[in-house]
Protein backbone atom coordinates (compact mmCIF):
# COMPACT_ATOMS: atom_id res chain seq x y z
CA UNK A 1 0.00 0.00 0.00
CA UNK A 2 2.55 2.43 -0.97
CA UNK A 3 3.61 4.45 2.12
CA UNK A 4 0.72 3.90 3.46
CA UNK A 5 0.62 1.04 6.36
CA UNK A 6 -1.89 -0.63 8.25
CA UNK A 7 -1.49 -3.49 11.12
CA UNK A 8 -4.70 -5.45 12.10
CA UNK A 9 -5.45 -6.42 16.27
CA UNK A 10 -8.19 -8.25 16.83
CA UNK A 11 -9.62 -7.18 20.22
CA UNK A 12 -12.60 -8.32 22.60
CA UNK A 13 -13.77 -11.55 23.31
CA UNK A 14 -15.49 -11.07 19.66
CA UNK A 15 -11.96 -10.94 17.89
CA UNK A 16 -12.66 -7.28 16.04
CA UNK A 17 -10.78 -6.00 13.87
CA UNK A 18 -9.04 -2.32 15.38
CA UNK A 19 -7.03 -1.25 12.48
CA UNK A 20 -3.77 0.85 13.33
CA UNK A 21 -3.18 2.87 9.98
CA UNK A 22 0.01 5.18 9.64
CA UNK A 23 1.98 7.36 6.87
CA UNK A 24 5.47 5.20 7.12
CA UNK A 25 7.52 8.60 6.77
CA UNK A 26 5.78 10.49 9.03
CA UNK A 27 4.25 8.01 11.65
CA UNK A 28 0.98 10.41 11.38
CA UNK A 29 -2.03 7.67 11.59
CA UNK A 30 -5.48 6.96 12.54
CA UNK A 31 -7.26 4.01 14.78
CA UNK A 32 -10.10 2.53 12.96
CA UNK A 33 -13.51 0.86 15.34
CA UNK A 34 -11.34 0.43 18.67
CA UNK A 35 -14.06 -2.11 20.25
CA UNK A 36 -12.23 -2.85 23.33
CA UNK A 37 -8.77 -3.93 25.05
CA UNK A 38 -7.53 -0.47 24.80
CA UNK A 39 -4.47 -1.05 26.56
CA UNK A 40 -3.36 -3.60 24.16
CA UNK A 41 -4.21 -0.83 21.96
CA UNK A 42 -2.03 1.35 23.20
CA UNK A 43 0.81 -0.94 23.31
CA UNK A 44 0.19 -1.53 19.64
CA UNK A 45 0.31 2.01 19.01
CA UNK A 46 3.68 2.66 20.93
CA UNK A 47 4.97 -0.45 19.54
CA UNK A 48 4.83 0.74 15.70
CA UNK A 49 5.31 4.17 17.03
CA UNK A 50 2.92 6.30 15.60
CA UNK A 51 0.31 9.29 16.38
CA UNK A 52 -2.65 8.66 15.67
CA UNK A 53 -4.48 11.81 14.48
CA UNK A 54 -7.50 10.67 14.52
CA UNK A 55 -10.34 7.51 15.35
CA UNK A 56 -12.66 6.36 13.45
CA UNK A 57 -15.66 4.74 13.67
CA UNK A 58 -17.41 2.30 10.93
CA UNK A 59 -20.62 1.80 13.29
CA UNK A 60 -22.48 1.90 15.87
CA UNK A 61 -21.99 -1.62 18.20
CA UNK A 62 -20.06 -2.02 21.23
CA UNK A 63 -17.33 -4.32 19.83
CA UNK A 64 -16.25 -1.93 17.63
CA UNK A 65 -17.00 1.08 19.41
CA UNK A 66 -16.73 0.22 23.01
CA UNK A 67 -13.52 1.64 24.06
CA UNK A 68 -13.54 4.69 21.35
CA UNK A 69 -14.09 6.99 24.39
CA UNK A 70 -11.05 5.63 26.76
CA UNK A 71 -8.76 5.43 23.86
CA UNK A 72 -9.33 9.32 23.09
CA UNK A 73 -9.15 10.08 27.00
CA UNK A 74 -5.16 8.00 26.89
CA UNK A 75 -4.12 9.23 23.62
CA UNK A 76 -5.49 12.86 24.01
CA UNK A 77 -3.37 13.14 27.66
CA UNK A 78 -0.33 11.51 25.64
CA UNK A 79 -0.09 14.31 22.89
CA UNK A 80 -1.61 17.37 25.07
CA UNK A 81 -3.64 18.14 21.38
CA UNK A 82 -7.37 16.96 19.92
CA UNK A 83 -7.60 13.21 18.93
CA UNK A 84 -11.42 13.71 17.36
CA UNK A 85 -13.72 10.68 16.90
CA UNK A 86 -15.27 10.59 13.55
CA UNK A 87 -18.19 8.66 12.07
CA UNK A 88 -19.96 6.87 11.81
CA UNK A 89 -23.08 8.27 10.20
CA UNK A 90 -25.62 10.09 12.47
CA UNK A 91 -28.26 7.34 12.09
CA UNK A 92 -26.00 5.40 14.92
CA UNK A 93 -26.45 7.62 16.81
CA UNK A 94 -29.14 5.49 19.26
CA UNK A 95 -26.26 2.26 18.64
CA UNK A 96 -23.22 4.77 20.54
CA UNK A 97 -25.88 6.33 22.85
CA UNK A 98 -26.60 2.66 24.39
CA UNK A 99 -23.52 1.10 24.58
CA UNK A 100 -22.91 0.83 28.14
CA UNK A 101 -26.09 -1.12 27.99
CA UNK A 102 -24.99 -3.49 25.03
CA UNK A 103 -22.04 -4.21 26.86
CA UNK A 104 -23.33 -5.25 29.86
CA UNK A 105 -24.50 -8.14 29.74
CA UNK A 106 -20.94 -9.51 28.46
CA UNK A 107 -18.88 -7.67 31.58
CA UNK A 108 -16.61 -5.45 28.67
CA UNK A 109 -16.84 -3.03 32.14
CA UNK A 110 -14.35 -0.57 30.26
CA UNK A 111 -17.27 0.34 27.48
CA UNK A 112 -18.31 3.96 27.87
CA UNK A 113 -21.07 5.34 25.37
CA UNK A 114 -19.70 7.36 22.72
CA UNK A 115 -20.77 10.73 21.10
CA UNK A 116 -18.49 11.34 17.98
CA UNK A 117 -16.35 15.01 17.29
CA UNK A 118 -18.04 14.63 13.91
CA UNK A 119 -20.66 12.21 12.21
CA UNK A 120 -19.72 11.27 8.66
CA UNK A 121 -21.92 10.96 5.51
CA UNK A 122 -21.69 9.84 1.92
CA UNK A 123 -18.89 12.03 0.28
CA UNK A 124 -17.40 12.99 3.49
CA UNK A 125 -13.75 12.57 3.61
CA UNK A 126 -11.25 12.38 6.25
CA UNK A 127 -7.66 12.44 5.41
CA UNK A 128 -4.04 12.14 7.58
CA UNK A 129 -0.67 12.79 6.55
CA UNK A 130 -1.81 13.38 2.64
CA UNK A 131 -3.49 9.90 2.80
CA UNK A 132 -7.48 10.55 1.71
CA UNK A 133 -10.48 7.78 2.59
CA UNK A 134 -13.77 8.61 1.08
CA UNK A 135 -16.81 7.88 3.16
CA UNK A 136 -19.34 5.54 1.52
CA UNK A 137 -23.22 5.13 3.65
CA UNK A 138 -23.67 1.60 3.72
CA UNK A 139 -26.48 0.56 5.80
CA UNK A 140 -28.33 -2.58 6.35
CA UNK A 141 -25.88 -4.08 9.07
CA UNK A 142 -26.95 -0.76 11.49
CA UNK A 143 -28.71 2.38 9.55
CA UNK A 144 -25.25 4.22 10.21
CA UNK A 145 -22.93 1.77 8.67
CA UNK A 146 -20.01 3.37 6.72
CA UNK A 147 -16.88 1.93 5.08
CA UNK A 148 -14.15 4.11 4.23
CA UNK A 149 -12.00 3.88 0.72
CA UNK A 150 -8.81 4.97 -0.06
CA UNK A 151 -8.96 4.99 -4.00
CA UNK A 152 -5.05 6.00 -4.68
CA UNK A 153 -4.39 2.92 -3.38
CA UNK A 154 -7.09 0.86 -3.97
CA UNK A 155 -8.20 -0.34 -0.23
CA UNK A 156 -10.77 0.17 2.27
CA UNK A 157 -11.90 -0.75 5.67
CA UNK A 158 -15.47 -2.30 5.71
CA UNK A 159 -16.25 -2.99 9.27
CA UNK A 160 -18.87 -5.72 9.33
CA UNK A 161 -20.61 -4.69 5.64
CA UNK A 162 -18.42 -7.69 3.96
CA UNK A 163 -16.60 -10.58 5.11
CA UNK A 164 -14.35 -13.06 3.23
CA UNK A 165 -17.44 -15.56 1.97
CA UNK A 166 -20.08 -14.07 3.73
CA UNK A 167 -21.90 -10.62 4.95
CA UNK A 168 -22.41 -8.69 8.06
CA UNK A 169 -25.82 -9.79 9.79
CA UNK A 170 -28.98 -8.70 9.70
CA UNK A 171 -30.89 -10.28 12.97
CA UNK A 172 -31.23 -7.14 14.79
CA UNK A 173 -34.62 -5.57 14.86
CA UNK A 174 -32.89 -2.53 13.03
CA UNK A 175 -31.07 -5.05 10.50
CA UNK A 176 -31.93 -4.68 6.92
CA UNK A 177 -30.63 -7.64 4.71
CA UNK A 178 -32.25 -5.97 1.48
CA UNK A 179 -30.28 -2.74 2.35
CA UNK A 180 -27.05 -4.49 2.90
CA UNK A 181 -26.86 -6.00 -0.27
CA UNK A 182 -28.02 -2.89 -2.53
CA UNK A 183 -24.81 -1.71 -0.23
CA UNK A 184 -22.56 -3.97 -1.41
CA UNK A 185 -23.87 -4.18 -5.08
CA UNK A 186 -23.77 -0.30 -5.76
CA UNK A 187 -21.65 0.61 -3.38
CA UNK A 188 -18.67 -1.40 -2.63
CA UNK A 189 -18.59 -3.79 -6.19
CA UNK A 190 -18.54 -0.82 -8.22
CA UNK A 191 -15.23 0.28 -7.12
CA UNK A 192 -13.49 -2.58 -8.94
CA UNK A 193 -11.99 -6.23 -8.76
CA UNK A 194 -8.67 -4.48 -7.10
CA UNK A 195 -9.15 -2.81 -4.44
CA UNK A 196 -8.15 -4.87 -1.01
CA UNK A 197 -9.62 -4.53 2.17
CA UNK A 198 -10.02 -4.93 5.77
CA UNK A 199 -13.25 -6.18 7.38
CA UNK A 200 -14.80 -6.26 10.95
CA UNK A 201 -13.81 -9.97 12.05
CA UNK A 202 -11.47 -12.40 10.42
CA UNK A 203 -9.30 -12.54 7.35
CA UNK A 204 -9.85 -9.57 4.82
CA UNK A 205 -9.96 -9.86 0.90
CA UNK A 206 -10.44 -8.20 -2.49
CA UNK A 207 -13.43 -7.05 -4.11
CA UNK A 208 -12.93 -9.35 -6.89
CA UNK A 209 -12.52 -12.83 -4.78
CA UNK A 210 -15.64 -12.26 -3.41
CA UNK A 211 -17.98 -10.99 -6.18
CA UNK A 212 -16.48 -14.05 -7.94
CA UNK A 213 -16.82 -16.78 -4.99
CA UNK A 214 -18.49 -15.29 -2.05
CA UNK A 215 -22.41 -17.22 -2.16
CA UNK A 216 -24.38 -14.14 -1.00
CA UNK A 217 -23.27 -11.84 -3.34
CA UNK A 218 -23.47 -14.52 -5.81
CA UNK A 219 -27.40 -15.13 -4.92
CA UNK A 220 -27.95 -11.53 -5.53
CA UNK A 221 -26.84 -11.74 -8.87
CA UNK A 222 -29.26 -15.00 -9.06
CA UNK A 223 -31.89 -12.97 -7.26
CA UNK A 224 -32.43 -15.56 -4.47
CA UNK A 225 -30.33 -14.21 -1.69
CA UNK A 226 -30.37 -16.66 1.61
CA UNK A 227 -30.08 -15.57 5.20
CA UNK A 228 -27.40 -13.83 6.52
CA UNK A 229 -25.19 -15.26 9.46
CA UNK A 230 -22.10 -14.44 10.32
CA UNK A 231 -20.56 -13.23 14.16
CA UNK A 232 -20.50 -9.86 14.37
Amino acid sequence: MSELKAAVLPVTAFQQNCTLLWDEPSKQGAVVDPGGDVVDILNAIAKVDIRPECILLTHGHMDHAGGAAALKDALEEQTGGPVPILGPDERDEFLLAGLEAQAAAFGMAETRNVQPDRWLGEGDTVSFAGHHFEVLHCPGHTPGHIVFINRAVRFGLVGDVLFRGSIGRTDFPYGDTDALLRSIRDKLLPLGDDVAFICGHGPGSTLGVERRSNPFLKSVASGSPPDSGVPA
